[in-house]
């Protein structure tokens, strides 16, 4: 590579230079004790650019897919780390430099790349069917051998794909098996088309529905209930004419409501209803569930845009500082003819990226784990600099019926990437087991894999899996038990 990163903060520091590394390391060094019931494997996915961006500058989303595995057998874990091949990184590599322009904008590409599918399969990662999914919202999945990483190539489900999309986060009804999922801009760029699917455990398409949203928008995660499906609709709308012009994909709308698009799982769409909250920005689904009457959604809310690289037309971006953000528990009372919502808040602290127990998705449930934010501990911004963008120095555990909650803060140099919860046994009762998840050292430019009690979250971790190298920030990721891997 001749040509190198812009000394950008989305390119610098210990969270976002890039790593640009493929390679295995068995039997990681770990400090501690990995309980021996630990048998399967995390697998996670961060944006980590092949190459400098075309343009000079460019967004943290916009990275290649690189995948990583952290696999748990007998106390003992391996790691193994390959990037998704994509359409779009091969033609990179063959080119040796970047053929791309702004995020999610295919007119401000290089016309060599013009024809092929512009994902970077860069968002999260989940096994279905036998395959390792690779899922980035704007495009079909991509397909890997879930113990090799070799990629496969674009997975449309043999053929049952009818959408130009696909969701990032889709859920796995814990009683079938069935992937929940969905797609936005579902028949192409800026178009307000929803489609549902319902796909089973062995890859078969159960059901399809369409509906139209008010307008294009972002719909970064949803919910799933017993009797529900709920879309929510960010003020982070899309226009067609915008990204002709060089114009960014998203733009954020300070003068529209929040939108929750609710319709029936057995339904056919068209008893789709519209539900409205004031301007705000709605993070990521913890768990949803309904009494029939009534649809309980928990989620993280802030009071405005957080997503400082897409701002409102005039550019116009509000200081942090100046936002609330709370994990809400958001009411839908279906009974009611009002399109008005409850939104009521569980904590007082700032959080994101929330994990439940996934053997009760869609359910009543008591535990939620998270990442959380206190402003008021100790930072050491001497030596590390300003706090970086998805700076979360905590991790926290909230049981959502009774609002109590334990948190760990590290030092004054770290901060958590995305946990997964794993249960001690299929049969365990709910939240007891364990959370794990990486924890960056930004002074020390370094990585480790911790393993926490996940009902002691606040005694700190059981065992600190040391990794050789440091990884860049990352989005999602699963927990996928070894049984499931050995039977694919």
């Amino acid at each position: 590579m001749t040509t190198p990163f812009p000394r950008i903060p989305e390119f610098t520091g210990a969270l976002y230079t890039p790593a640009r590394f493929e390679g295995e390391v068995f039997d990681l060094e770990v400090e501690g004790k990995v309980p021996e019931e630990i048998d399967g494997t995390f697998f996670q996915v961060a944006p980590d650019p092949q190459y400098p961006p075309m343009l000079g500058t460019d967004m943290f989303f916009n990275g290649d897919g690189a995948i990583s595995a952290f696999r748990f057998k007998k106390g003992h874990v391996d790691f193994q780390r390959r990037y998704v091949m994509t359409e779009r990184l091969k033609a990179q590599r063959a080119a040796r430099a970047s053929l791309h322009g702004v995020y999610r904008n295919p007119y401000t590409n290089d016309p060599s790349v013009q024809d092929l599918n512009n994902s970077t399969a860069n968002t999260n990662v989940i096994v279905h069917a036998g395959k390792l999914l690779a899922l980035k919202e704007d495009s079909a999945p991509y397909a890997l051998d879930p113990v090799s990483l070799e990629t496969i190539g674009l997975w449309d489900f043999n053929g049952q794909l009818t959408s130009a999309t696909f969701t990032a986060h889709p859920k796995i009804d814990p009683a079938t098996g069935d992937l929940l999922c969905f797609g936005y801009e579902a028949k192409g760029e800026a178009t307000p088309d929803i489609v549902y699917y319902e796909i089973d455990a062995h890859g078969r398409k159960k059901r399809e529905t369409w509906i139209v949203a008010p307008y294009a928008a972002m719909i970064h995660d949803f919910a799933v209930t017993e009797h529900y499906v709920v879309f929510p609709l960010m003020p982070l709308t899309i226009d067609v004419e915008r990204m002709k012009q060089g114009g960014k994909h998203f733009q954020w709308q300070p003068g529209l409501d929040q939108l929750f698009g609710v319709m029936r799982r057995d339904g056919d769409g068209r008893d789709v209803r519209w539900f409205t909250a004031p301007n705000g920005f709605q993070g990521h689904t913890l768990n949803a569930f309904d009494d029939r009457d009534r649809i309980y959604i928990d989620m993280p809310v802030t009071s405005g845009n957080i997503f400082y690289f897409f701002p409102q037309a005039d550019g116009t971006v509000p200081p942090p500082e100046t936002l609330s953000s709370n994990m809400m528990r958001v009411t839908i009372d279906m009974t009611s003819s009002s399109s008005g919502l409850e939104m009521t808040a569980l904590t007082r602290f700032a959080c994101e990226f929330p994990r439940s127990d996934d053997r009760y998705m869609g359910q009543p449930y008591n535990h939620g784990f998270m990442l959380a934010m206190d402003p008021t501990k100790p930072y050491d911004e001497a030596r590390i600099g300003p706090r970086p963008f998805q700076f979360f120095n905590q991790l926290a555990h909230l049981n959502v019926v009774t609002g109590k909650t334990k948190t760990w803060f590290a030092d004054d140099q770290s901060c958590f990437q995305e946990p997964i919860f794993v249960p001690k046994s299929a049969d365990a009762p709910e939240g007891e087991g364990y959370v794990i998840g990486l924890c960056n050292q930004l002074a020390e430019r370094s990585t480790d894999l911790l393993v926490l009690d996940a009902q002691h979250i606040d005694e700190g971790p059981i065992a600190t899996i040391k990794l050789p190298m440091r990884l860049r920030m990352s989005l999602h990721g699963n927990w996928v038990p070894g049984n499931v891997l050995s039977a694919a």
